[in-house]
């Protein structure tokens, strides 16, 4: 009885280990602009040999696609505690969640939204602050993993066979 017992309890411990290592885990990218946080948190999820973009994709379904949520599990959160102009759209400290539109792989659309704390798929386009479009590269290999990147002048994400960027400054 022990021992089935104990081959119950590690069967169970393989098997949430074993589905951990396959979720997308929290990241977190921030700067300091004129001694001011800006922080974007989101779930990075890992490509894993699967196709993410164009038809067929994972992204692609999505209820809301073309409308993606630039990561996975809850929608990406954008803090900052400076006034923003992000690729051309002003941004009021405060909180947002960030959107990409895919509607064209090959020329992303940034989406500043002020819905916050919802869920990646509950997207409200009645929500949006602005909108601004990405300067699309390509990475010089395939990025495996989700990853944000600030800088005093840069938005940057990458992933998969894409890297997109938006202007970043502080008004």
């Amino acid at each position: 009885m022990l021992k089935t017992l104990l081959t119950c309890i590690a069967v169970t411990a393989l098997t949430v280990v074993g589905a951990s290592a396959q979720q997308s885990p929290p990241a977190e990218a921030s700067v300091s602009i004129g001694g001011k946080a800006v922080t974007i948190n989101y779930h990075a999820p890992s490509v894993r040999g699967r196709q993410m973009f164009g038809d067929g994709g994972r992204i692609s379904s999505d209820r809301n696609y073309p409308i993606w949520r630039g990561g996975a599990n809850d929608a990406t959160a954008l803090h900052t505690e400076a006034d923003l102009n992000i690729g051309g759209v002003d941004v009021p400290a405060g909180d947002y969640t960030i959107y990409i539109s895919l509607a064209d792989t090959d020329a992303w659309e940034l989406i500043i939204n002020k819905q916050t704390g919802q869920w990646g798929l509950t997207y409200d386009a009645g929500q949006d602050l602005g909108r601004a479009k990405m300067t699309m590269t390509k990475p010089s290999s395939k990025v495996e993993t989700l990853k944000y990147t600030l800088t005093a002048d840069k938005f940057e994400l990458a992933w998969d066979d894409y890297v997109a960027s938006v202007s970043l400054s502080a008004k």
